[in-house]
């Protein structure tokens, strides 16, 4: 069995379906921290089978919540703080996403102009549909 040492303090992303933990990787930009990063693949799991497991080094400052919950609102944040889980973080679906996806309109403004902040709002949660703020058009998310 793999052993993967605690944490003294850091965040703890757990319950992340098996195979989407370089997903997030990706989304949080995690390759350009500074701090440790773990990456557990395939980890057994009594609730799920198997899961991946992203363990960080250093404070939550550098992890924007908003694009886990985007990504798998059922991934448990777990706060370390001197070797102990000291807060669990509930996610939710982020109201509106900055900067995260963009828009698939070929006639959308973001799509030949320079837009700085390309921005989505919940539309629908139950349909886990996003829109694009300057053309309305919608995103749809699949787990």
């Amino acid at each position: 069995m793999l052993n993967i040492s605690g944490l003294d303090n850091g965040i703890v992303l757990d319950h992340i379906p098996a195979g989407m933990s370089m997903e997030i990787y990706k989304y949080l930009n995690l390759g350009k921290l500074d701090s440790q990063v773990a990456i557990i693949k395939n980890a057994s799991s009594k609730k799920m089978g198997k899961k991946d497991i992203i363990k960080i080094a250093g404070g939550l400052d550098s992890i924007d919540l908003d694009v886990i919950g985007f990504l798998n609102h059922k991934i448990t944040v777990n706060i370390i703080t001197n070797g102990k889980i000291s807060e669990k973080k509930t996610l939710h679906l982020p109201k509106k996403l900055t900067n995260v996806i963009h828009c698939k309109n070929p006639r959308c403004i973001t799509q030949y102009e320079k837009v700085e902040n390309i921005k989505f709002y919940l539309a629908n949660a139950e349909k886990r549909e996003y829109r694009c703020s300057y053309c309305d058009s919608k995103t749809t998310l699949v787990e």
